[in-house]
């Protein structure tokens, strides 16, 4: 992404106060419009120098942005710049790790802290109960995270509610989106890069006055303009490819809410899943006696 990128400037400059910056925050500013990749990957102590202010004016610039401090401005920050990159270009950000297994399973361990940290319980009961009280409910997810979504409607559709997943760019994501109406609710779920059928899907859906939400790494205007609410995620990983730890993660969190909205009809769901799992012969069973 080049430093001075227009989209860049305008998501960060949409977000100032209406009385504007002070001239220290709005140093802080200037410094994030135009070296976002020193902003997204720098400390705080960082990004004071380069600003010329104190540690507490970064937190409180990120606090008049609307963030609840700086940790939470840089995650927005470095998900916007990383979905900027091309593949290789993410992969040439990571080059150098020293041992890229052990690397990706502490990057997973702090984004899932992260994600603990910031978990709004309210939030997730909402999103919980809408899928509860709709018709319907469509999960659209693509490429790697679309590993997410089907995870998330399977669970769901055991819990004993009427989700289906569809994969962005197909004709099934179309018809589907077709059938949309104020009784149902759309889940999109994008990472890194957001596929163009996604961000369509989300403004039809809104536009056919269904509820919409979205699960994602940076809150793009295209979709974050169709969605009643917006679910942040960490999930930068180490090399090429998004981390799916954090998403996944989150899915089952509104899964154990939506079971609990209504145990009985989730018991019911669940007996009746099993019954025909054993009807199917779906299972390996091992021969009797063997240990």
């Amino acid at each position: 992404m080049a430093e001075t990128d227009d989209g860049f400037e305008a998501w960060l400059r949409e977000r100032l106060p209406e009385r504007g910056l002070r001239p220290k925050s709005a140093a802080v500013l200037e410094v994030l419009v135009s070296q976002p990749r020193r902003a997204s990957f720098g400390s705080t102590a960082e990004l004071a120098q380069l600003a010329g202010v104190n540690v507490a004016t970064v937190t409180r610039t990120a606090q008049a942005l609307g963030f609840a401090g700086w940790p939470a401005l840089q995650q927005e920050l470095r998900a916007r710049y990383m979905s900027s990159l091309s593949a290789p270009q993410v992969a040439e950000e990571h080059r150098g790790v020293g041992s890229p297994g052990s690397a990706s399973l502490r990057r997973d361990l702090d984004s899932l802290a992260l994600l603990q940290r910031r978990f709004d319980d309210e939030l997730i009961r909402e999103v919980a109960r809408a899928i509860a009280g709709a018709r319907r409910t469509l999960v659209i997810a693509d490429g790697s995270y679309a590993a997410v979504g089907i995870a998330f409607a399977h669970n769901a559709r055991l819990a004993g509610y009427d989700v289906h997943a569809a994969t962005a760019g197909t004709s099934e994501v179309a018809n589907m989106t077709a059938r949309l109406t104020s009784d149902d609710v759309l889940v999109a779920i994008s990472f890194w890069r957001l596929y163009e059928s996604t961000v369509v899907a989300a403004n039809e859906a809104k536009q056919r006055e269904a509820r919409v939400f979205a699960i994602t790494d940076a809150a793009s205007p295209g979709l974050a303009a169709a969605a009643e609410q917006v679910l942040m995620v960490p999930a930068e990983g180490v090399t090429f490819f998004a981390s799916l730890t954090a998403g996944m993660a989150l899915a089952q969190a509104i899964v154990a809410e939506l079971a609990a909205v209504d145990p009985a009809r989730t018991s019911e769901s669940i007996e009746a899943a099993e019954a025909m799992w054993s009807r199917f012969e779906l299972l390996h069973r091992r021969p009797a006696g063997k240990p």
